[in-house]
């Protein structure tokens, strides 16, 4: 069973977002074995500089890299990253499952991620060219997640 580590920054604040994070982390145990590490947000003043977002990027960043492990297949959910269908993303967690054996997926703060982050990272995956509050990214990115394992498995979940 391939290992799927999910790392990201910044609470779930919400109820309903703590639960369905917590329903797709539960459906996914039958597919993979989920590894989810929270790393505290920097705080910020509520209008930073550009050199402050840069210092608790730089930051944040620092505790990522910490986190990432070694062997493992890496992707960063940014805005420059290519955008894949349900399919391709399925795929593309076939192909890691075969070549690594675990994939490590990284969601940054509000603010991204820092640019050592992303190029530690094998791959650059932005989901869609909307932008979304990356607490809600985390649950449409365990969603595709669940769907592509779906999708792999000839499931009827994926319509």
């Amino acid at each position: 069973m391939m290992s799927v580590k999910l790392i990201t920054v910044g609470t779930l604040k919400e109820d309903y977002l703590r639960y369905a994070a917590a329903e797709y982390e539960k459906r996914l145990g039958s597919f993979c074995k989920i590894i989810h590490v929270n790393l505290k947000e920097e705080r910020l003043p509520d209008d930073p500089s550009d050199s402050e977002i840069k210092r608790a990027l730089a930051k944040e960043g620092e505790r990522i890299i910490a986190e990432l492990p070694k062997k493992a297949y890496k992707i960063a959910l940014c805005v420059e990253g290519k955008q894949l269908s349900s399919e391709e993303l399925a795929q593309k967690i076939d192909d890691v499952a075969t070549t690594h054996g675990e994939l490590c997926l990284i969601i940054g703060s509000s603010h991204g991620l820092d640019d050592t982050v992303k190029n530690a990272c094998d791959y650059r995956l932005s989901v869609s060219k909307l932008t979304f509050p990356h607490q809600l990214m985390r649950i449409i990115l365990l969603e595709a997640i669940y769907r592509g394992y779906n999708i792999l498995k000839g499931t009827r979940y994926h319509k």
